[in-house]
């Protein structure tokens, strides 16, 4: 699946970028949190600093292609964030995100201009998300928390990479005729419910606390297998929430430009 989201992602580079008005090339700084079974709907909670680059192919005015890489890390406690008490279960996981996106701008936008500075704006695409939860450095998919590595309920172990939707909103501003400063805040739909290594049942009874598959699978020990652990009807989500910095390339010289270009376009 992964090599298959890299490709369709090439392809839409090098379908497009034929015909794209001019090149940004940047990066990313800010955080990165997730909701799921631990944390079901607090935004930001333990949030963790991320980082990243991306490359945006501004087509006009109005829309723009966009394929980043963005590095972060996520995590959850029930002993912090308390939303079933007597589990106590934890983890973290370092996230990376591969994406294409398609910006529109809500207003017109170009990175140089003195009239068409700033805009809101909205993204949507597809991507692909990495991930491999761990407690105390201990692997969780290698322990098989819930079972699956004893295959109860049929059950075998989790893919670490999933398909993602990202979606999400931001602004962007030029500050010179190369540079343009953004902000944005993006979610990432995922299509797993293991990135906490939470998702079904306990499956042990007399748990042996020296023996890491089980302590984790249950650290409070007073879990019946087929007891509920998480929640299996709802994924994981995934935020990358942060600042970006573009350094702009013109794909087309001067003489290109179109007539609507010099009329509504005044650079720097």
């Amino acid at each position: 699946m992964r090599k298959l989201v890299l490709v369709f992602i090439f392809s839409i580079i090098t379908a497009i970028g034929a015909k794209a008005q001019s090149l940004e090339i940047g990066g990313f700084a800010g955080v990165s949190y997730y909701l799921g079974d631990i944390n079901p709907d607090i935004h930001f909670a333990q949030s963790h600093p991320a980082f990243g680059g991306l490359v945006r192919l501004n087509l006009n005015n109005r829309f723009a292609l966009r394929v980043n890489g963005y590095f972060g890390e996520v995590s959850g406690d029930d002993q912090k964030r308390k939303y079933i008490e007597g589990r106590n279960l934890k983890f973290n996981s370092k996230i990376t995100d591969i994406a294409a996106t398609v910006e529109f701008n809500f207003l017109e936008y170009y990175t140089g201009s003195i009239t068409n500075y700033f805009t809101p704006y909205i993204f949507g695409g597809i991507g692909i998300i990495m991930f491999n939860p761990e407690a105390d450095g201990q692997n969780l998919r290698n322990l098989g928390t819930e079972g699956q590595l004893v295959g109860f309920d049929g059950r075998s172990r989790y893919n670490k990479t999933t398909l993602a939707i990202p979606f999400g909103f931001g602004v962007k501003y030029s500050i010179n005729k190369k540079l343009c400063l953004g902000f944005e805040w993006g979610m990432r739909k995922t299509f797993t419910d293991y990135i906490d290594d939470i998702s079904t049942t306990y499956y042990l009874d007399n748990i042996n606390p020296d023996d890491p598959a089980q302590y984790y699978s249950d650290p409070t020990a007073n879990h019946k297998p087929n007891a509920q652990r998480g929640n299996p009807k709802t994924n994981d989500w995934v935020n990358y929430t942060g600042i970006t910095l573009t350094y702009k390339i013109d794909l087309e010289d001067k003489s290109g430009c179109s007539s609507f270009q010099r009329r509504k376009i005044r650079r720097w």
